[in-house]
């Protein structure tokens, strides 16, 4: 009898990210190509015709892996490049033509609420609530949510500004005291608002903080000195916030080109590190974070843990 398996797609502005996990939600494969698919776009508004053959390429790569690997049903998800760009639903047909993956566009609600499913992977049950955030290419989606194996979201927001899309709108490439400060007002103005609307102070101190995405994983490295980056090593590590802003902090002394040679950020993440570090220190300051978790798990492990219990059947791929 042939192998049956599941997979997880999560096409973001910067990233696309394969998880191919077995009818129990064991992952057997994890793939991540930087595709840059919202290159420009804070600027022009669309796709640009080299970003989308990246990401159909990338596409059409993913669907020879899952036929590999053997996948019987899959859940591909698109999230903020591709709710912003004009252009997106050509591209999104393209992708279908070219390399027969169905992708689904989802809310800034569902990508929190997925985001959320996976960060709760790493959660201390023993605290009653959960702040998440993720730093994505094209937005930064922040939760707070009760810490339960069904959460109830207490209050979250979608700030339209990500990892590249605040490089590229504030030019951003190294730390410029003007850029990074004109940055910092546009994120406080939403990260307060959420403070105030969240009521986030009275729940602070029964609350564990995660932050998602390669950001926190890349410092959590940074603070533990490896020689590598190991992303899944440092999943599930909790620092206190004084050893994050230290990373942070030796970030902002680099150039482009030591960003681009140190081990725990590379080359294709040194271009839009610097916008991520100042977007993730602006959130902590401002919500008083004493301790934060970098998580590995999100969108992706919640798709798969809904394909496992048919909460979402997915779609049935050829393999």
């Amino acid at each position: 009898m042939q192998v049956k398996n599941l997979a997880a797609i999560d096409l973001g502005t910067n990233d696309c990210r394969l998880v191919v996990a077995d009818q129990k939600g064991k992952r057997i494969f994890r793939q991540t190509e930087q595709v840059r698919l919202g290159e420009g776009l804070a600027k022009q508004g669309n796709f640009s015709s080299q970003a989308m053959e990246r990401g159909w390429q990338c596409l059409a790569q993913y669907a020879r892996l899952m036929r590999e690997n053997h996948v019987d049903r899959y859940r591909a998800i698109a999230t903020a490049s591709c709710r912003m760009a004009e252009n997106s639903a050509q591209f999104v047909q393209m992708v279908e033509e070219l390399s027969g993956i169905k992708l689904e566009v989802i809310s800034p609600l569902e990508e929190a609420v997925l985001t959320l499913k996976g960060a709760l992977l790493n959660a201390d049950r023993q605290k009653p609530y959960v702040l998440v955030f993720d730093i994505g290419g094209g937005s930064t989606e922040m939760t707070l949510a009760t810490n339960e194996e069904c959460p109830r979201i207490l209050y979250t927001v979608s700030i339209p500004l990500g990892a590249r899309t605040a490089a590229e709108k504030y030019d951003i490439l190294e730390y410029d005291d003007a850029k990074v400060i004109k940055l910092q007002d546009e994120i406080k103005q939403h990260v307060q608002s959420f403070l105030i609307n969240a009521d986030f102070l009275r729940y602070k101190k029964q609350c564990h903080c995660l932050a998602t995405s390669s950001v926190p994983l890349r410092l959590a490295s940074m603070i533990e000195n490896r020689k590598t980056y190991e992303r899944d090593e440092v999943d599930g590590k909790t620092f206190a916030i004084d050893r994050f802003y230290e990373a942070i902090r030796q970030v902002y002394h680099m150039t482009l080109v030591e960003m681009e040679q140190n081990p725990h950020i590379g080359e294709k993440r040194a271009p839009i590190f610097v916008a991520s570090c100042v977007i993730f220190a602006t959130i902590c300051r401002i919500l008083q974070i004493d301790a934060l978790t970098s998580s590995l798990k999100g969108a992706q492990e919640a798709v798969i843990m809904d394909l496992v219990s048919n909460e979402k059947a997915g779609i049935k791929w050829q393999s």
